[in-house]
């Protein structure tokens, strides 16, 4: 009887890529983690259950089909692996990079629920794709046929290109406009090199160019080309500009010079290594003592940034205790291990200094009663204050959407009350025929593989859209 390939959770401990030395790793802006050997990659794939019911697959937004690939990893069937996991996948090496596995895939694996450790998943997934990438596996983009149907695409963030790459392949002219220099949106400016670096997103632009998707950078719709126009010009658009208003701070001093908001601190951070000519003015963290406010990812990025960058010290203030934090818990112990010093249940209440911030006055919280969303609320303790010095504050206190039917004065787009645009769960459709949306923008803030999801569904939807269109045309 052949040796069961698989089920081998119970002889095999869980394993990840060996990690770079807190001391190594912030001396640059590369991955910590190193890759997978091939033989690693195929013991820890065959540490999956393949159980009847896979809560990894059902819990991943994209529902990737990862038993399956698991077992080709595990039996030496790398190329087929690759080409399942892209199959649902327009970026799976992203995934395997950023992706919360800990709260999707690899949170519900059925081993880990009875007590063997979680499948090593999204390391997995990340080295069959470099693996595809270095062995050619990965094919150019190649439309089908030359439909004479054109789409754009607002936002090149990965809602948006991953719906570009989709709408290519069946043989629509794509064009994607975006206000940035580069293509990419969060990916390329928001999320530091050392948990992605940037010639993995820009391979993947690449490899758009050259299958014939148009990218229009330093585009601003509303202020470049009004809305109106490129409804006139496009068959059908999609919007997919995510939530870039930051949320700010209404506190004494919040308006010193020195108090930074998360996005412009990372994005400048992200230019400066791309070897750009940036002006670091208030952005630099080299020497001071950095205070960041927020317990989220990004909050993580501009913590592990600033040790990077030379900072003499780098807290960060959340106001609620560790295990109610909104980011990723292998993050927080990244960070801690790169020398942040996090203080739980601490909040902002007022910022001293003059021309430049010197401190920030903090309040001690409890946790009290539950909010409205079920977590226990925050509460101030009185007569706990007291100041810690600061030379800069980054507020990573998350993000809104812009007024989108203001900004591009088409009222008649729908919004919710919350400022996002209101689109059909099923389609994304919009209240404007021919006219899409996906991601953060009807979503809120949320996470990259819920985008990519979005982009693959809406494509999909607006290539019906089209096909209809042609045959009335047609009559």
């Amino acid at each position: 009887m052949a040796k069961q390939p698989m089920l081998k959770f119970v002889d095999i401990s869980r394993d990840m890529p060996a990690k770079r030395s807190a001391e190594a790793r912030t001396g640059d802006y590369h991955e910590i983690y190193a890759e997978f050997a091939a033989s690693k990659a195929a013991e820890q794939a065959s540490r999956c259950s393949q159980c009847g019911v896979p809560y990894c697959q059902n819990h991943c937004p994209l529902h990737n089909n990862i038993p399956d690939w698991l077992n080709r990893t595990a039996t030496g069937r790398l190329q087929e692996a690759y080409e399942l996991s892209q199959a649902t996948n327009t970026f799976p090496e992203i995934c395997g990079r950023i992706c919360p596995q800990d709260r999707l895939c690899e949170g519900n694996c059925v081993i880990e629920q009875s007590g063997h450790e979680t499948v090593t998943i999204g390391a997995v997934e990340k080295y069959l794709t470099d693996t595809a990438w270095d062995n050619g596996w990965v094919k150019p983009l190649v439309a089908r046929a030359e439909l004479g149907q054109t789409v754009g695409i607002i936002g090149a963030g990965p809602g948006g290109l991953a719906a570009a790459e989709e709408l290519r392949a069946e043989g629509y002219g794509v064009t994607v406009y975006d206000r940035n220099d580069r293509a990419g949106g969060l990916l390329t400016y928001g999320i530091p090199g050392f948990k992605l670096e940037k010639d993995v997103v820009m391979r993947r632009v690449e490899r758009l160019e050259a299958g014939g998707v148009e990218i229009i950078t330093n585009c601003n719709v509303g202020e470049d080309i009004t809305f109106a126009e490129l409804r006139e010009k496009h068959d059908a658009v999609l919007i997919a500009t995510g939530v870039y208003k930051k949320r700010g701070l209404k506190a004494p001093g919040s308006g010193i010079s020195g108090i930074v908001q998360a996005l412009d601190y990372l994005t400048t951070s992200n230019h400066l290594n791309f070897g750009d000519d940036v002006d670091l003015a208030t952005l630099d963290a080299k020497g001071k003592k950095v205070v960041v406010v927020g317990g989220g990812d990004t909050a993580m990025d501009c913590v592990r940034t600033a040790i990077r960058q030379g900072a003499e010290s780098v807290k960060c203030l959340y106001r609620r205790d560790k295990e109610n934090m909104p980011g990723s818990m292998r993050e927080t112990q990244n960070a801690e291990e790169e020398g942040v010093q996090f203080d739980w249940l601490r909040a902002p209440k007022a910022f001293t200094g003059e021309a430049f911030v010197t401190g920030v006055r903090v309040a001690k919280m409890r946790l009290g009663a539950p909010d409205a969303s079920g977590r226990r609320a925050p509460e101030e303790i009185d007569g706990a204050d007291y100041t810690e010095d600061a030379d800069l504050v980054i507020l990573a206190l998350g993000f809104e959407p812009e007024n989108l039917p203001e900004m591009w004065e088409t009222p008649e787009l729908e919004a919710t009350r919350w400022g996002t645009i209101t689109a059909q769960h099923d389609t994304h459709a919009t209240s404007l025929p021919g006219v899409y949306a996906v991601g953060d923008i009807v979503r809120g803030a949320s996470l990259v593989v819920w985008a990519i999801a979005d982009g693959r569904g809406a494509a999909e939807s607006i290539s019906a859209y089209l096909r209809t269109s042609a045959q009335v045309a047609a009559q």
